[in-house]
């Protein structure tokens, strides 16, 4: 079960590195430049590892979860896939729309890192 748990951590921090990248990408293309789909693709694997682990949660004898944190960590997940995938399909995006994506994979970070 440990193992499983080791996987499901190694592809949610490839979900997090895939969500800055886009942001790098994104700085890269420009302004008014069409939104990366790597913000749903990055999005998407942090929402489906972060709650597989959560349902690892009864299996695991020594891993304790903070539920706020964990409610608050998937609420920020679930703003970043609602604004990208309102804007993925149109051909420019808003000048605030990088920077406010990349903020939220920041804050998400932090509250990962910072608390406990």
């Amino acid at each position: 079960m440990e193992f499983l748990r080791l996987v499901l951590v190694f592809l949610h921090l490839l979900g997090m590195a895939m969500l800055i990248g886009t942001f790098m990408l994104e700085l890269k293309a420009g302004r008014g430049a069409a939104l990366n789909k790597g913000w749903l693709h990055g999005g998407g694997l942090q929402l489906i590892t972060g709650l597989a682990l959560m349902g690892l949660d009864p299996a695991l004898d020594d891993v304790e979860y903070n539920p706020v944190k964990i409610g608050i960590k998937l609420l920020v997940v679930l703003v970043i896939l609602g604004l990208a995938g309102g804007f993925v399909r149109k051909p420019a995006t808003p000048t605030w729309l990088s920077p406010a994506l990349g903020g939220l994979v920041v804050l998400n970070v932090g509250l990962a890192v910072f608390w406990p």
